[in-house]
């Protein structure tokens, strides 16, 4: 039978998506391309190799130098620190011979591979990080943190329980398969009821369309500030990492201070949606919602703020309404959202042409990207925190980590429509289209520059998804008449749900006004001080000061828009 265009197409992407299921949506063929550039820049560089040799030989003289001191000095300086994020050596029980011993070879293992995989002249710089992150990958997967007989604090605990230990480590184990095979919530999971423990800030649901509904919360003061603000969370998230218990809560915060809060809650996709763009969720979801707003509280402007992935999507709607001279904003606040994609972290060593090909054919079978293939892409990224801590701790110590609200959120995910899910990873993570004045809106380019409110950019100093110095680079886009870039101390969820009550946090904070000479990220968190405590009061310091005076509190909803649900609503319960 001879097959037309299409089917021969459609053949292709069945293939290579029944591939992608067996490799959790990773392309062989870019990692083997990775794997062929450094092989043979390695090949081509005979004094690159005969360098590390050397280093290798040293490294084990060094080795064998300490552990001969070690053996009868305890207090022998180390050879080798591991990093400071590095937590997996530093119980004492690390400190005795012969462990000290093997964890040493094993960082000055990982030292080396580091030497062997960077620096390499010819190397592409897309193919020399996803060499390095994979020679990672695979020393994570070999530390002697993760193995009974290599591991002391796991031989000292088997001999004190017994041996029980163990066998409470494989029921765990066995109950995390069990719940992966169902599709179970993790162990301790159903503690935290959306609407019940969580999401629990009053409000109603005052509008529905297919793609999202929106949340008006109901105040709690007599007065309020006149100008309303519009939380744009991730669709890749439930919405309510910003209403989390009552004590985390950012949107209780903002709504005790006075503020007029509302909420987008976007709808969780199924393959019926696969055809749902970036244009529908900046049609369906911000402007909607900014006409609703607009029509309840006419004559006020409204602040926005935007959370990671709907951080970038009201960057690019509000550039697009700067453009046709639309000025219902008032100001635009960021979380841990990304502008230009240049420096996006190690996420882009998921994104090239070959691998969002195969991507997206996994995509066009199913129809969206599930939810497990994102959480695995997340948790390859933090192997060492998200994989393999948990195995030492759970199956090996047999120590559940309680559950909080934030790991119950964070296992309440949703899903990616195909359409939508590869114009945002095509346009704007590979290609960079919205930072370099390429991104289409109404079939005419947007462009940050065009913006002329005032902005608020958060970053987090450990976020592995956005990472501080690429939200940073929106002072490079930026025309706006001033732009506060403030800096948090914790990762990409952890430093925005960050209470004043909560324990060990600081943050920097500074503004760039029109006419201020650039300064770079590193000279900028040089020169910046550091302020202990919570920065939601300082933010809501900045937005209270730009939201005009107190009026009456208003009420929840209006004839033209009546309470359709209680919060937090159907959307975000959708599974």
């Amino acid at each position: 039978m001879l097959f037309d265009d299409t089917q021969h197409a459609s053949l292709d992407k069945f293939v290579r998506a029944s591939l992608a299921k067996l490799t959790l949506g990773i392309s062989p063929s870019s990692v083997m391309l990775t794997y062929m550039d450094w092989l043979s820049s390695m090949a081509l560089s005979p004094g690159t190799q005969a360098h590390l040799v050397q280093k290798a030989l040293k490294k084990q003289l060094r080795l064998a130098h300490w552990a001969s001191h070690s053996a009868f000095d305890p207090d022998a300086t180390p050879c080798i620190e591991p990093l400071p994020q590095d937590r997996r050596f530093r119980d004492p029980a690390w400190r005795r011979f012969p462990y000290n011993v093997i964890y040493q070879g094993f960082l000055l293992q990982q030292q080396w591979w580091h030497n062997a995989t960077t620096g390499l002249r010819g190397l592409s710089p897309h193919h020399e990080q996803a060499i390095e992150f994979g020679a990672r990958q695979w020393l994570d997967v070999l530390s002697p943190s993760n193995y009974l007989p290599t591991n002391p604090v796991v031989i000292e605990r088997t001999l004190t329980s017994g041996g029980l230990n163990l066998l409470h480590g494989m029921q765990h184990w066995w109950e995390d398969v069990q719940s992966q095979c169902i599709g179970k919530k993790p162990a301790g999971a159903d503690d935290y009821v959306v609407g019940r423990d969580v999401a629990v800030t009053s409000g109603k649901v005052i509008y529905r369309n297919h793609l999202i509904e929106l949340i008006q919360y109901a105040p709690t003061t007599e007065s309020v500030r006149a100008m309303p603000l519009l939380i744009v969370p991730a669709w890749i998230m439930k919405y309510y990492i910003l209403d989390l218990s009552p004590h985390n809560s950012l949107v209780r915060y903002l709504v005790e201070q006075g503020h007029s809060v509302f909420m987008i809650s976007w709808r969780n996709p199924t393959e019926d949606d696969r055809d749902l763009g970036m244009d529908d969720y900046r049609r369906q979801g911000i402007l909607d919602s900014i006409e609703v707003i607009s029509r309840l509280i006419p004559d006020q402007k409204i602040h926005t703020v935007g959370y990671c992935l709907g951080g970038t999507l009201l960057s690019i709607t509000a550039s697009a309404m700067a453009r046709d001279r639309d000025d219902r904003l008032a100001s635009i606040t960021l979380f841990a959202a990304q502008t230009d994609f240049r420096e996006a972290g190690e996420l882009m060593l998921f994104v090239d042409d070959k691998q969002l090909a195969f991507l997206e054919d996994l995509m066009w079978a199913q129809g969206m990207l599930d939810t497990k293939q994102m959480a695995g892409a997340f948790q390859i990224l933090r192997s060492n925190d998200l994989i393999w801590s948990r195995v030492v701790n759970e199956y090996l110590l047999a120590t559940r980590q309680p559950m909080n609200d934030l790991m119950a959120w964070n296992a309440d995910a949703t899903r990616m429509p195909y359409r939508m899910h590869s114009e945002y990873l095509r346009q704007l993570f590979l290609n960079n289209d919205f930072a370099e004045g390429r991104f289409r809106v109404d079939d005419r380019p947007v462009t940050f520059s065009d913006i002329q409110m005032p902005i608020f950019c958060v970053g987090t100093e450990w976020d592995h998804v956005a990472p501080w110095r690429s939200t940073y680079k929106l002072h490079l886009l930026s025309d706006a008449p001033e732009v506060t870039f403030l800096l948090t101390n914790g990762g990409h969820n952890a430093g925005i749900v960050s209470p004043p009550d909560h324990p060990r946090r600081h943050y920097r904070m500074a503004t760039a006004r029109d006419g201020d000479v650039y300064i770079d990220p590193d000279a900028w968190l040089e020169r910046t001080p550091t302020h202990p405590g919570s920065w939601w009061p300082a933010w809501q310091s900045w937005l209270a000061e730009k939201s005009g005076p107190h009026v009456a509190a208003p009420t929840v909803g209006s004839v033209d828009y009546p309470p359709l649900d209680d919060a937090p609503g159907s959307y975000v319960r959708q599974a």
